[in-house]
């Protein structure tokens, strides 16, 4: 064999190679999925069963207690019992939020992307609509760029996106006598397109930003803010579909800033931003 046929040998073979490589992979990704999707099922069906004997059966044991005499119901022993079926019916449905939360994330990250126009100004209005419950009876002031941009996004993941960055903004400035989120859109370096969602809340430790994203990650007690901790762990996996990056900065005390930036491929601005109060 010649030199050249030799060479074009050697790229055949390091090609098949490649093919063989690629195959394998994918078979390891189909695995993945497969196991992922086994685990879906377990959380959405094999976990559930045991909470709901647990709801359940502590609803009949309190039933119980109630038919006791008067004057043994009132005991000590009986309050205290009560008191135990109280903290453990709670810890059941906070876990059965925390297998809701993880249902979401693996939707969001299983779901078949939807590329499509999707204005921002729309999409935060329809968030905003689905938030009217947390926003209702407070005087929340809004200031929202006049031109936010349009970007290539699904538009179901963008809205799940937004609703849990506005609903935090929400939830962390209720302490706040006046209440104030911001929407701005600006352009960021390396091609990217960046929208913030700042607000004047209780803020956090910055010290403690890197964990922010995390599942089951919370800055702040249960008995001050509601909430599991998974909101912003489905915005980063929102925002990984989508080839994007989430950022917050914040202060004791000083609000906090949730930076995110888009892909300039997949956003389209308009000239002019300028700021309103809608």
């Amino acid at each position: 064999m010649s030199a050249p046929d030799a060479s074009a040998g050697d790229e055949l073979q390091q090609l098949q190679g490649l093919r063989a490589a690629l195959a394998r992979s994918q078979q390891q990704v189909a695995h993945m999925a497969a196991a992922q999707e086994e685990f879906l099922r377990a959380v959405s069906h094999d976990l559930r069963a045991p909470l709901r004997h647990v709801t359940s059966y502590g609803t009949l044991v309190r039933e119980v207690l109630g038919d006791l005499p008067p004057e043994v119901a009132q005991g000590a022993e009986v309050q205290e019992a009560l008191g135990f079926l109280a903290t453990m019916d709670q810890s059941a449905r906070r876990m059965g939020l925390m297998i809701d939360g993880l249902q979401a994330l693996v939707r969001a990250s299983r779901a078949p992307l939807s590329l499509q126009p999707v204005p921002l100004a729309d999409a935060m209005a329809q968030a905003r609509a689905t938030l009217a419950p947390a926003e209702a009876g407070r005087a929340v002031e809004w200031r929202v760029d006049a031109n936010l941009p349009t970007l290539q996004a699904d538009p179901v993941l963008l809205q799940e996106l937004l609703v849990q960055l506005l609903g935090n903004a929400l939830k962390f400035t209720r302490p706040v006598a006046q209440p104030c989120i911001t929407l701005r859109a600006d352009v960021a370096p390396w091609g990217q397109l960046a929208f913030t969602v700042r607000d004047n809340g209780v803020g956090f430790d910055p010290a403690r930003a890197g964990t922010l994203f995390g599942v089951f990650q919370r800055l702040h007690r249960e008995t001050e803010f509601d909430g599991v901790g998974t909101g912003l762990a489905l915005c980063r996996a929102v925002a990984q579909r989508h080839g994007a990056h989430l950022s917050a900065t914040a202060m004791p005390g000083g609000g906090c800033t949730v930076r995110v930036q888009w892909p300039v491929e997949c956003a389209a601005t308009e000239a002019d931003p300028g700021a309103t109060n809608p």
